[in-house]
C-alpha cells in the first residue's frame, strides 16, 4: 500500500495562491526572493498563464532556466512566458529585483529548481552552480543590458508551434537579444532558411545535426556556414542523394563538394564526434578529411557510404582516432577490402573503445579471423554489433571463445552462423535453433551473458527477422512455413 506524503504549509499556500490569480498577481511585489521558483513552478506547469507573465516581469534571479520545465510545453503559457520577457525587455530593470541576465530554454538538469523548491525557509542568497556558470559566461554582453537566451532548435518543415512563435519573437527582438543555440537539428528545410536561421550567433553552437534531402548545391551553399561554428563538439551530417529529382552530378561537382566540407575542419577545434552518414562522395577523401582534425575523437560513424582501401589504411594512421570511445561502420561493405587497417585500428583503441557498430558489413570468415586478436583485447567493450554479415558457426564459435573475458559486455548481437540456411538462402528453424544453442552454451561456460542475440538476415517478406536470444523468435512469415527465403 502506497502512502502519499501529504502536502507541507508551503506547499498548501502556493495552491492557495494560484486558485486566486488576482491576489498572486498582486502579491509579487511583497513576496520574498527564495518563494519565486516554488511559486513559478507551480504555476508553470498548472498552466497559469496570467502568474507565468507577472512573474517573469518581476523575476529576482539573474538567469530563468524555464526550458527544463518544458517536458510537455502548452502554447498559451509560453506565449505568456514571452510576453513577461517583452515587459521586462521594454523596461530594462526592476527597482527592486536583480537584472534578469539569461532566459535558458534549454531541456536540460537543473539543480536550481531542486535546490530552491525542495527548501522551505532560508535567506535567499543561495546560487546554483549553473547559475554562476551560465550568467557568467560573457559578461561583457550583460553591461551591453542584452538579454541572454539560450536555446536548443529541432528545425523541421513542421516544427512545433510554440517553436515557430519563438524563433519569429526572437527575430522581431534581435537587437535587444542575444540568441545563443548550443543545439541545433535541421531537416530537409530550404538552404535559404537554414542559412538566416543560422545569423544567430552560430560561433556558440556546440551540436549540429544537419539532414538534408538536396543534390550537392545545396550542401555546398550551406558548408560555408560550418566554418563559422567554432564551438561544435558533436557534428552530425547526413546526405540523402536524390537523383530521382536533380539527376546525377559530375565527379568535378562531387570533388569540389568534398575538398569545401573538407576546408572546415581545420576550425573544429572541439570536435570529439563525428557522423557522416551517406555522405558518399566522400569515399577516397577521408585520409585529408582526418588530417584535418585538431583533437582526439571520441565517436567515429561512416555509415551509408563505401570506404576505399586508402581510406580505410589511414584509419590506423591517424593520432586522433587512437583514443576513440564509439566506432559505427554499420553498412561500410568490408568484403573488398583489407581488414588490416581495421584490425590495427582496434589495437590501437583497445583501452578505450566501449562500442563497436559492424551491421551489415558483408565480412566473411577470413575478415574476422583478422579482427579476434583485437577484438578479445577491447576490455571496456559493452556493445558489439556484428548482424548481417557472412560468418560460420566455426568462426563464431572461435569468437566467443576470444571475446569471453570481456565481462563488461552488456549488448552482444551476433549473426546466424551461415550453416542456419539452405542451398537457396531459406534459414532452417531447427538448424537456427540447435546452432545458436550451441553458442549460447559456450558463452555461458565463461560468463553470464546479459544481452546476447543472434539473427538472421532480414525476410523479403515480412520485413522481421529470426532472433534468438533466451528463446526463437521467428519472422512473422514463419509460423506458417518452417522456412523463410533471403
Amino acid at each position: 500500500m502506497n502512502v502519499q506524503t501529504p502536502p507541507t504549509l508551503m506547499q498548501l499556500a502556493r495552491q492557495a495562491l494560484l486558485r486566486n490569480e488576482a491576489l498572486a498577481t498582486s502579491a509579487l511585489e511583497k513576496l520574498p526572493r527564495e518563494l519565486f521558483p516554488g511559486l513559478f513552478k507551480d504555476a508553470f506547469q498548472g498552466r497559469h498563464a496570467r502568474v507565468v507573465k507577472a512573474m517573469v516581469e518581476a523575476w529576482p534571479f539573474p538567469c530563468l532556466p524555464v526550458g527544463t520545465l518544458m517536458k510537455t510545453p502548452n502554447l498559451k503559457t509560453f506565449l505568456a512566458l514571452l510576453d513577461g520577457m517583452d515587459t521586462h525587455l521594454d523596461r530594462r530593470f526592476h527597482p527592486r529585483r536583480e537584472n534578469l541576465q539569461v532566459l535558458d530554454l534549454r531541456q536540460v538538469s537543473y539543480d536550481f529548481w531542486r535546490i530552491w523548491t525542495g527548501r522551505e525557509s532560508g535567506d535567499g542568497t543561495a546560487e546554483t552552480v549553473e547559475e554562476k556558470r551560465v550568467v557568467k559566461v560573457l559578461p561583457r554582453y550583460a553591461m551591453r543590458r542584452r538579454l541572454k537566451v539560450i536555446v536548443e532548435l529541432c528545425l523541421w518543415p513542421n516544427m512545433r508551434e510554440e517553436q515557430a512563435c519563438f524563433l519569429q519573437w526572437a527575430q522581431q527582438r534581435k537587437g535587444s537579444l542575444q540568441l545563443l543555440c548550443t543545439k541545433m537539428k535541421i531537416k530537409a528545410l530550404p538552404v535559404c532558411t537554414i542559412k538566416s536561421l543560422l545569423n544567430f550567433q552560430p560561433q556558440h553552437i556546440e551540436e549540429l545535426d544537419l539532414y538534408l534531402v538536396y543534390d550537392l548545391s545545396s550542401l555546398e551553399c550551406f558548408v560555408p556556414c560550418l566554418g563559422q561554428m567554432r564551438s561544435l563538439h558533436k557534428l552530425s551530417l547526413t546526405f540523402i542523394k536524390n537523383t530521382w529529382r536533380f539527376g546525377n552530378r559530375t565527379t568535378d561537382t562531387e570533388e569540389e563538394c568534398a575538398r569545401t566540407l573538407i576546408s572546415q575542419f581545420p576550425k573544429f577545434n572541439c570536435l570529439q564526434h563525428l557522423s557522416l552518414i551517406g555522405v558518399y562522395f566522400m569515399k577516397n577523401h577521408m585520409e585529408q578529411l582526418l588530417r584535418c582534425l585538431t583533437a582526439p575523437l571520441e565517436t567515429l560513424t561512416t555509415t551509408g557510404f563505401h570506404l576505399s582501401q586508402r581510406d580505410l589504411n589511414y584509419f590506423p594512421l591517424c593520432h586522433n582516432l587512437c583514443q576513440l570511445k564509439h566506432l559505427d561502420m554499420s553498412g561500410v561493405v568490408l568484403s573488398p577490402l583489407d581488414p588490416m587497417p581495421l584490425q590495427v585500428l582496434l589495437q590501437n583503441v583497445a583501452d578505450t573503445l566501449q562500442s563497436l557498430d559492424l551491421q551489415g558489413c558483408r565480412m566473411k570468415d577470413s575478415h574476422l579471423t583478422h579482427l579476434i586478436p583485437a577484438l578479445s583485447q577491447c576490455s571496456k567493450l559493452t556493445k558489439l554489433n556484428l548482424y548481417d554479415n557472412d560468418f560460420s558457426t566455426p568462426i563464431l564459435k572461435d569468437l566467443l571463445y576470444h571475446t569471453a573475458n570481456l565481462r563488461k559486455l552488456s549488448v552482444e548481437q551476433y549473426p546466424a552462423p551461415l550453416q542456419c540456411y539452405d542451398e537457396s538462402g531459406c534459414i532452417s528453424v531447427e538448424r537456427f535453433s540447435h546452432l545458436c544453442d550451441e553458442l549460447m552454451d559456450i558463452l555461458r561456460a565463461r560468463r553470464q551473458p546479459k544481452g546476447v542475440s543472434f539473427a538472421a538476415y532480414i525476410c523479403r517478406k515480412c520485413a522481421a527477422r529470426c532472433v534468438y536470444d533466451l528463446a526463437t523468435r521467428l519472422c512473422y512469415c514463419l509460423p506458417l512455413s518452417r522456412e523463410y527465403d533471403l
